[in-house]
């Protein structure tokens, strides 16, 4: 069995009623865990499933009733087995189906006992993941990077999800208000005041997460690796009062701001100014031109080596070695770079887990890797 100093391995994944699982039981005994299959049998499911052991709603962002299986149910369980270098852990996520009252909750249990929400998971376990969903996002909308941002920093500091929350809640109290109430000036005051605080609060989360992450890419940076470094910075309104003035007076500017903004914003329907419009600026670094001007497959390298960078900044910031899910990422590359995403793994320490729908994508990891067949929501065989 592998060994992963400092590192933390999932054992063992039981999934009851998640997605097209009836009865998922999956042990694990090495540092590369790869899942082939054809689309549509389910090894990206077994993805989300470990996705779910961390802040937020998962790798596909989905309501969590839409993650039961049809015709189970209407709930689901998904326990991971933890092994770390002091001790056992029994992680525990699920939903249970709307009761009496009509709503749903996540449950979520760590060696038995309640949890009061997926943040307590981050003491024992990190995780980051790549998907297909992120292929395009240099060239895409600004709220994809602000998502694909979020998720970096929460991976580091696991209450950044729920400020998010609030402020996006907070946005849209002032938003109905400006419609509705628009001359309620003692409502309005006090509503932006919650804005400007929150506001403030997830842009300087923001602004840390990348100062440190592109502050670690230039320091390790090499031109002649497989994946070039990226140099990245925040843009927006917020961002450059944060960067500028201390977090009380960016939140008084911030307040003042809005309340400038008022008739601007009721005649938009939205607040034009604040986090929610920051956007995250990447460009290839040994190229020095934007990230979305380079080739798709030059794009797919920079961000991959940004997912990369991003984990060894999980490490140094939580003591943690972060588990990693790539979800159909060696298919896309060629062997030179196959192999060398290999070697930056391998170096990593940390536990991956992979999907693939051709086995030969993983023939370098023999001996190395848990080689597991999946089809039809079912587990056909493991190899090593």
């Amino acid at each position: 069995m592998d060994t992963l100093p400092g590192g933390t391995r999932l054992t063992r994944l039981i999934a009851r009623d998640f997605r097209n699982h009836t009865d998922l039981d999956l042990a694990t005994t090495r540092r590369f865990v790869a899942l082939v299959g054809e689309n549509g049998a389910g090894k990206t499911n077994i993805l989300e499933a470990v996705s779910l052991f961390c802040p937020g709603r998962g790798l596909r962002r989905a309501d969590l009733a839409t993650m039961a299986r049809v015709g189970g149910p209407g709930g689901f369980a998904v326990s991971a087995t933890l092994e770390t270098a002091e001790a056992e852990h029994r992680l525990g996520s699920g939903y249970e189906p709307p009761g009496y009252d009509g709503r749903g909750s996540r449950v979520c249990r760590i060696d038995g006992a309640p949890a009061p929400s997926p943040v307590a998971f981050s003491e024992f376990l990190r995780i980051v993941w790549l998907t297909p969903d992120f292929d395009g996002l240099f060239r895409g909308a600004a709220g994809d990077r602000r998502r694909f941002l979020d998720r970096l920093v929460l991976a580091v500091d696991a209450g950044h999800g729920a400020r998010v929350s609030a402020m996006e809640r907070a946005l849209r109290s002032r938003n109905r208000l400006l419609d509705e109430r628009p001359d309620d000036g003692r409502w309005l005051d006090a509503i932006e005041r919650e804005v400007a605080e929150l506001g403030v609060a997830v842009a300087l989360a923001r602004r840390e997460t990348v100062e440190r992450l592109d502050r670690l890419i230039a320091e390790t940076r090499d031109d002649a690796a497989p994946f070039p470094w990226a140099s990245i910075r925040l843009e927006g309104d917020l961002d450059d009062l944060v960067a500028v003035w201390p977090a009380l007076e960016a939140e008084d500017r911030f307040r003042r701001s809005l309340m400038q903004g008022r008739h601007r914003d009721r005649a938009a329907g939205r607040t034009l100014i604040g986090p929610q419009t920051t956007d995250l600026l990447v460009r290839h670094g040994p190229k020095d031109v934007p990230a979305a001007t380079a080739s798709t497959g030059e794009q797919k390298a920079l961000l991959i080596g940004l997912v990369l960078a991003h984990a060894r900044l999980v490490r140094a910031m939580s003591g943690l070695t972060p588990l990693i899910l790539l979800d159909e990422v060696a298919a896309h590359l060629d062997p030179r770079r196959r192999g060398g995403l290999f070697d930056a793994l391998e170096a990593l320490e940390g536990q991956v887990w992979m999907t693939g729908a051709d086995p030969a994508l993983f023939a370098e990891l023999e001996g190395r890797a848990d080689l597991i067949g999946v089809a039809d929501g079912r587990i056909l065989r493991t190899s090593t």
